[in-house]
């Protein structure tokens, strides 16, 4: 399979796409002229594809001029060389919808949307949700399961009725848990792609054709490589590139993976600024950790 598949709502999203770190500078403002150099920077590496103002973008620490301005940098500089899907999350559905169509009038290929994260909806508000935000796009959604920080886990049934919906024909899943892939594949019946948020090898395997990678904002050609190894080319290579990768996907996990990214960020010769408050800088053992897995991934700069 090549990745310039193409179907109803265009091409087909998979590979290994970076979720974008958001880069502030000095005086704390977002920085666009260091995101368009970002962004040059990961489509010449190789990515497959951009997923700005995601978790790891700090969406929730950015204004609503802030999350436009963003959005609208990553779709112009990327300039249709890698699909771009823009985070469009929020508590309220209209606003949710309206950040999706303005998403989509910017020339976003699609949006993610993890599920709002204060109320803890049921399975039918989930559903009134994600399908309202649907139903009044032309673009593909991606859903993002990601419990830990949502409060409620979108299992394998509800997405399901959820695929049956036109376009919603992805889902990001961060359980944690890589059976949840087949159970996803098998009730969606092939109505619906998983990309991994954990553990991309495993759910390659198991039948993911994404991976939503943290670590590609540090080793954009080593995330993409995996995928490509493993999905279409050498296995044994690609379980040899993700076993390398190991080390720095959990040291990115955890309570302080943005902190922890723009640290390593900065280690590599690429800095993006400190994260904004309540967030803080990486703690300095922390930092150490992460500083030895770079050296041996020979990445410092």
């Amino acid at each position: 399979m090549s990745t310039d598949i193409r179907g109803e709502f265009g091409m087909k999203f998979r590979g290994s796409y970076t979720v974008c770190v958001t880069p502030f500078d000095a005086q704390g403002q977002v920085d666009l002229a260091a995101l368009r150099s970002y962004v040059d920077w990961q489509i010449d590496e190789g990515v497959h594809g951009l997923v700005p103002l995601g978790s790891t973008g700090e969406f929730l620490s950015l204004t609503r001029e802030e999350r436009a301005a963003v959005a609208e940098t990553v779709i112009s500089q990327a300039a249709g060389r890698v699909p771009v899907l823009i985070g469009t999350a929020a508590e309220w559905t209209d606003e949710a919808i309206a950040l999706s169509r303005e998403a989509e009038s910017l020339g976003a290929d699609g949006v993610m949307l993890v599920p709002p994260y204060y109320s803890s909806p049921t399975e039918a508000e989930l559903t009134v949700h994600f399908t309202r935000v649907a139903e009044a796009l032309g673009i593909p959604v991606m859903l993002y399961n990601n419990p830990f920080t949502a409060n409620v886990d979108l299992g394998a049934a509800l997405v399901a009725r959820l695929s049956e919906v036109d376009n919603i024909r992805y889902i990001k899943d961060t359980t944690k848990n890589v059976h949840r892939v087949t159970e996803l594949l098998d009730a969606c019946k092939g109505r619906m792609t998983v990309f991994a948020g954990y553990y991309p090898w495993e759910s390659y395997l198991a039948g993911a054709e994404g991976y939503s990678s943290v670590m590609s904002n540090i080793a954009p050609a080593l995330s993409a490589r995996t995928f490509t190894e493993t999905v279409d080319g050498d296995g044994a290579l690609g379980r040899e590139l993700y076993l390398r990768s190991l080390p720095l996907i959990n040291a990115l996990a955890g309570d302080l993976y943005v902190s922890a990214t723009k640290a390593a960020m900065r280690m590599t010769g690429r800095p993006m600024g400190d994260p904004r408050p309540p967030r803080l800088p990486l703690p300095t053992d922390a930092e150490a950790r992460l500083r030895a897995i770079l050296g041996d991934l020979d990445l410092l700069r």
